[in-house]
């Protein structure tokens, strides 16, 4: 084989797969006449650019805008689990958790930031909440005058649940189609308290005997089912 001359060359008349234009088509004249008779047109098409800021787009539930935390009941539903920020690509989500001896959800995010500089709107920690309570909105128009600006503490996330009604219907559709039937999140789950869990918790008892102990507890039934 000769590397000095290519086996295939398109320039050569010989070559057979070479699709062979007609003397309309060298000389361009229809596919320019194409091109102008489609711009003509479109310039009678109605139109369908958007006056903004004038005239707002009002997106579908299923657009993912800026992420906002669900207010029910005067409160966040955010028990500060920290799955958010650990599922967060870019790092886009701080927070640090406390506890108050009156709330009955036992554990509130002292504070909760988003960098919205950093935010990809990936939906990520929307994904992973397991309270339904930070969810993407349909909120798209941001903007900011310094850095510091763009760092959305909790009263600037929290948008009451009422706000976010078609988002939290369609999460459930989605997620039913995804889990089954036996996907039913209960809001009342989210005001629930681990602190009388065990109460008969000792801890100067044995390993054997606390095992023995969380056994009982295992087998004990509920009082109430979680979904219906």
């Amino acid at each position: 084989m000769s590397f000095d001359q290519p086996s295939v060359n398109a320039i050569n008349k010989e070559y057979k797969r070479e699709r062979k234009l007609s003397l309309m088509e060298r000389i361009y004249l229809p596919e320019i006449f194409k091109g102008l008779w489609f711009s003509f047109k479109q310039m009678f098409a109605p139109a369908v650019t958007m006056s903004y800021p004038e005239e707002r787009w009002d997106p579908p539930s299923i657009f993912r805008g800026r992420p906002v935390l669900v207010e029910d009941n005067g409160q966040e539903r955010c028990v500060a689990c920290g799955l958010c920020a650990r599922a967060c690509p870019p790092l886009a989500i701080s927070m640090q958790a406390n506890e108050k001896s009156d709330d009955p959800k036992e554990r509130y995010p002292d504070f909760f930031e988003i960098n919205m500089l950093r935010c990809i709107y990936c939906g990520f920690c929307e994904e992973v909440c397991p309270e339904e309570a930070i969810v993407m909105s349909k909120d798209y128009d941001i903007v900011f005058e310094s850095r510091e600006d763009a760092i959305y503490d909790k009263e600037r996330l929290l948008v009451p649940k009422e706000d976010l009604k078609e988002r939290l219907d369609y999460l459930k559709e989605y997620r039913n189609g995804q889990f089954g039937s036996f996907w039913d999140f209960q809001e009342e789950n989210n005001i629930h308290s681990v602190r009388d869990r065990d109460r008969e918790w000792n801890t100067g008892l044995s390993l054997v005997d606390m095992l023995e102990q969380q056994k009982r507890n295992d087998q004990t039934k509920a009082s109430s089912r979680w979904s219906a």
